[in-house]
């Protein structure tokens, strides 16, 4: 039995990467509408009024932004120019809106004392996140689309780390124990890092891959 041909100058639909990064998408997501589900309610109604729509911003767009940021990692969506910049335009004002949302949660923060390092690493990465995503709006811009595709690679894994970070504290804490705040702050530290080299080694892999027709030329 031989295995399917793809035919020549199609594009791979990518759905092994788009599913995984979906259901990675989905542990944050579900906990961010049970969450939004709480403000709708009034369960954090002692919360300031700008802490409650800093906290509504930053679940609804980073959710939306993770779900169909996943798409954008579809070779043959990407070689469909329109859905790619169409998709583009919304996924760069919702990562915005997360990330600077996420600046002020920070901002705003008011928790226990043995929290503020882990709200210290959030705040790093969401403004590490922010100016990702405007050096790839620049790059765009300028036409330097290799140099775009990697800001926003590394601007969607900082995005989606949530779930890389939900996953490292339930292994944590089946394996080792409790999660207490340090312990907590250095597993979302890690699950930020773990993105990142992912993304520098898929942006690596592809400038290698881009690089082979003209060596083989």
């Amino acid at each position: 039995m031989t295995a399917p041909v793809r035919a020549p100058g199609k594009a791979p639909s990518g759905w092994l990467a788009i599913t995984g990064l979906i259901l990675l998408t989905a542990l944050p997501v579900i906990g961010g509408v049970v969450r939004v589900r709480d403000v709708g309610a009034g369960a954090t109604s002692s919360l300031p009024l700008p802490l409650t729509i800093a906290i509504v911003v930053h679940i609804v767009a980073m959710s939306l932004y993770c779900f169909v940021g996943a798409f954008q990692f579809s070779p043959a969506l990407r070689a469909r120019r329109r859905w790619h910049r169409t998709a583009g335009r919304v996924l760069i004002p919702l990562g915005l809106a997360a990330a600077l949302a996420g600046v002020a949660l920070v901002l705003l923060f008011h928790g226990p004392d043995d929290e503020y390092a882990l709200a210290l690493v959030r705040l790093v990465f969401c403004i590490v996140m922010t100016v990702y995503l405007v050096l790839g709006a620049i790059a765009i811009v300028r036409r330097r689309f290799a140099a775009h595709g990697a800001w926003m690679t590394r601007a969607y894994a900082i995005g989606i780390a949530g779930g890389t970070q939900a996953l490292l504290v339930t292994l944590f804490g089946l394996v080792v124990g409790d999660v207490d705040p340090v312990r907590e702050t250095w597993l979302v530290a890690a699950g930020f890092f773990v993105n990142l080299a992912v993304a520098e080694w898929r942006n690596h892999r592809r400038l290698q891959l881009s690089r082979a027709p003209q060596q083989d030329g």
